[in-house]
């Protein structure tokens, strides 16, 4: 959404940005680990290219993800209320996942969605697309024209995207954000936090969470805007390095450097004691959602998650 969702430094968006203001995400599997991530035999085994963490949860559901594996299929885990977690067969090459619906690239450039259909988030569009983008309730997609559509909820405008020609693009929870091909970024949707405000100025990609978005800039380095500090302090204030990809969730964001190590910023805590401490080692994606985050190992190309709650975080 998403976004918490994972833009890289090459363009398009593996994750979601967002959060519907319900912090529950268990059914994920797994205590809460702290730094050290997480082994839950809930979290699929085997090779990944992507992760996708939903920070925007449908109320009374628990969360759940998706990942594209190695082979290109898609795996999902967690809640499965309206069948956002499970994928329709075939392959794919990229996922992301919203509040309960989440759409996925096929590698024949259409989009399939799966999950609530409430507001016709579930219900892309025909055409050939570059690379899609799950909020809350709706949806957003870079057609093969490199124009942007979206679809589903359009409540705060979120899905009447401007005219032009993007490279990138992130759905946040009731925001979305895209980058344009002169490398401007352009927001439209809710404001009240200046979120759909980006700076000037040249970027890579962008993402786009609850009430803060971020991007990185042409030289490696993270720029946030919007953001709450009175809730979660710090989202909106990335540390210093070069970043290849970065993941903007309801409370913290995270990112990979040039070294592949993760770091995260933002609230750790109001019970979310771990989400900006992630795991040591090397990683190629990662995703921050509400309030725990996912990220693909860099070594075995598994899928380790942190900060996943348990009985002592929301008593569920």
């Amino acid at each position: 959404m998403g976004t918490g969702g994972a833009t890289s430094a090459s363009g398009g968006i593996s994750g979601s940005g967002g959060y519907s203001g319900n912090d529950q995400a268990g059914g994920m599997g797994g205590a809460n680990t702290g730094s050290g991530g997480s082994s839950s035999s809930n979290i699929p085994a085997g090779a990944f290219l992507s992760v996708s963490v939903v920070d925007s949860m449908e109320a009374g559901t628990l969360g759940y993800a998706c990942g594209v594996r190695t082979d290109a299929t898609v795996a999902c885990w967690g809640d499965n209320t309206y069948g956002e977690a499970t994928p329709p067969a075939g392959t794919y090459a990229s996922v992301s996942v919203g509040s309960s619906a989440a759409c996925g690239l096929r590698t024949d450039g259409t989009i399939a969605c799966w999950g609530n259909n409430l507001s016709g988030e579930a219900t892309p569009p025909a055409g050939s697309y570059i690379s899609v983008s799950s909020g809350d309730h709706y949806a957003c997609g870079i057609q093969a024209n490199s124009s942007v559509t979206c679809w589903g909820d359009n409540t705060s405008g979120a899905a009447t995207p401007p005219a032009g020609v993007f490279t990138s693009i992130s759905a946040g929870s009731q925001t979305a954000c895209g980058v344009m091909a002169n490398r401007t970024v352009v927001c439209w949707g809710n404001n009240d936090f200046n979120q759909a405000s980006p700076p000037s100025g040249n970027f890579i990609s962008v993402t786009v969470g609850n009430d803060v978005a971020c991007g990185i800039r042409t030289d490696g380095t993270v720029a946030c805007w919007g953001g709450s500090n009175a809730f979660y302090p710090g989202e909106a204030t990335p540390p210093a390095g070069s970043f290849l990809s970065i993941s903007a969730g309801p409370t913290a964001a995270c990112g990979v450097l040039s070294d592949g190590a993760v770091a995260c910023w933002g609230d750790s805590g109001g019970g979310y004691t771990a989400m900006a401490a992630p795991p040591a080692g090397t990683f190629s994606s990662v995703s921050a959602g509400g309030p725990f985050a996912c990220a693909v190992k860099s070594t075995d190309r598994s899928i380790t998650c942190w900060n996943l709650p348990d009985q002592t975080l929301g008593g569920y």
